[in-house]
C-alpha cells in the first residue's frame, strides 16, 4: 500500500477520463474546494448508496463551495451507465490501472466476506484551493458517510 494523504499535504495531480471519455484534471478544480471520493465498483450496493448520497447532498455541498468528483477503476462505459441509472450529476472518473488511487493512498488490502482482497479502498479526500489536503479518510463506510462529511465541513 502507498502512503496516505494527510492534512496540509498537496494532493498528487491527475488527468482521467470521465464517463464520456473527456479528460478531467485535478487542476480543473485548483481554484476551489473539492471532495474527491474513491469507490471500488460502480453499481454495487455500497457504491450506489454512497454515490446517491453525494447526489442527494450535492446542492448543499456546492452551495458551500465544494465540487464533488468520484473515482473508480471502472471503464468510462460502466461509469456512464452508472451515472445515467442513478442520475448522478457530478463527474465520475475512470482509473482502470489504479494509478491515482495508489498515488492518493486509496488502494490496498481490505476484507470482504472474511477474505482479504486488494483493490480500491472507499476513501474521501477534501481539498482546499491549490490542492491542499484539508482531510483524508480511508476505509469509510458508505452508509451515512456524506452526513458525517457535511458535519465535519460545517454544512
Amino acid at each position: 500500500m502507498t502512503d496516505r494523504l494527510h492534512p496540509g499535504s498537496t494532493a498528487p495531480a491527475f488527468t482521467l477520463a470521465d464517463s464520456t471519455g473527456r479528460k478531467v484534471s485535478l487542476s480543473d478544480f485548483v481554484d476551489g474546494n473539492v471532495v474527491v471520493y474513491f469507490y471500488p465498483k460502480a453499481a454495487t450496493p455500497g457504491c450506489t448508496t454512497e454515490a446517491c448520497d453525494f447526489r442527494d447532498n450535492l446542492n448543499s455541498l456546492q452551495g458551500a463551495g465544494y465540487a464533488v468528483v468520484g473515482i473508480s477503476p471502472d471503464e468510462p462505459e460502466a461509469i456512464a451507465d452508472f451515472a445515467a441509472d442513478q442520475q448522478l450529476d457530478f463527474p465520475l472518473l475512470s482509473d482502470p490501472d489504479h494509478s491515482v488511487a495508489k498515488a492518493w493512498g486509496a488502494f490496498g488490502d481490505k476484507e470482504i466476506d472474511g477474505r482479504t482482497v486488494t483493490g480500491t479502498l472507499r476513501s474521501t479526500v477534501v481539498l482546499g484551493p491549490g490542492g491542499t489536503v484539508r482531510s483524508a479518510e480511508y476505509n469509510v463506510t458508505a452508509q451515512g458517510h456524506v452526513a458525517r462529511l457535511r458535519a465535519e465541513l460545517g454544512i
